[in-house]
């Protein structure tokens, strides 16, 4: 199993390089990959959670992050990509991907506030369309060569995106969602990215995945990233909530829960601080905790 942490850019904390500071703090624990989460602006439930405190770009906090450690791999957690434009992204993470020497994740979505669709102007009805072509053209950009596309949403002949990515074709793509349309599409890429499913769940839409994949002639076997996105909980009492998911407890029911996750084929969990009471006593506190997980759980000094 390998082991994950979403750096805190979307809750708040004040100094941006403090949250990329975590990732040197990671890396040292014996963590495998460092993510960052993605939102455009604080609305909906993202305003109800920050008010005006910061949720820091994922892409600049990331890019950060690797200039500042050299084993641990980078993820999006993810990027919503109705928000942003193939062309541009593509060069920026192509240059992330270079400047880690292809240390790069890319987890990518569809979102789920259409508040944020309706300000920022994107059909919320069209995203999942919309995500699928922009995906396509992702992959086109990165082909060598010019890339042509005639799409619905992009069309252009002969264009020239450089730098390509550091690891070809391109980095692995990981698609996260629990619904149908997003299994399928995780299945036309390198993995599948949910967030919050109990073992249980994940089995059942694996199955759909292994179908999905089976007719295109691939398995898991190959490769194929399989990642649980949960809360972290191990935080005492007092709480301003009860703690949400299989990852709190005891250290026994800890690493329970991460040998139910490895049964049903899960090869990344992709843990995350999202209790008020995580980040209360500020990053020595959560490295405290850290650093309990890796020793307790993971087994790594």
């Amino acid at each position: 199993m390998r082991f994950g942490f979403t750096l805190p850019n979307n809750m708040g904390v004040a100094d941006p390089d403090e949250v990329a500071e975590i990732a040197v703090d990671c890396e040292r624990l014996g963590f495998d990959s460092v993510w960052v989460a993605h939102h455009v602006l604080n609305i909906g439930y993202v305003r109800e959670r920050l008010g005006e405190r910061p949720y820091h770009d994922a892409l600049t906090i990331l890019t950060w992050a690797a200039a500042k450690t050299s084993r641990v791999e980078l993820g999006t957690s993810v990027l919503v990509l109705p928000y942003l434009h193939p062309m541009g992204l593509a060069k920026q993470l192509a240059t992330i991907d270079h400047l880690s020497k292809g240390r790069l994740l890319v987890g990518v979505g569809v979102g789920s506030l259409p508040e944020e669709n309706a300000v920022l102007g994107v059909p919320y009805e069209e995203r999942g369309a919309l995500t699928d072509e922009f995906l396509a053209v992702l992959a086109a950009l990165w082909a060598p060569g010019a890339a042509t596309v005639d799409g619905e949403f992009w069309s252009f002949a002969d264009v020239i995106s450089s730098p390509k990515p550091h690891r070809q074709p391109h980095p692995p793509i990981l698609v996260g969602g629990n619904r149908a349309p997003a299994l399928r599409r995780a299945a036309r890429w390198q993995g599948w990215h949910p967030m919050r499913l109990p073992p249980e769940s994940m089995a059942k839409r694996l199955a759909t995945i292994d179908a999905e994949l089976e007719a295109a002639g691939r398995s898991r076997a190959n490769g194929y990233r399989v990642h649980a996105c949960l809360d972290l909980d191990l935080w005492p009492e007092p709480r301003e909530r009860p703690p949400r998911g299989p990852m709190h407890g005891t250290v026994e029911q800890l690493r329970e829960a991460v040998g139910r996750y490895a049964e049903v084929g899960v090869t990344d969990l992709v843990l995350s601080a999202m209790s008020p009471e995580a980040l209360a006593g500020g990053r020595t506190r959560l490295v405290e905790q850290l650093e309990r997980f890796s020793a307790e759980v993971m087994g790594r000094p």
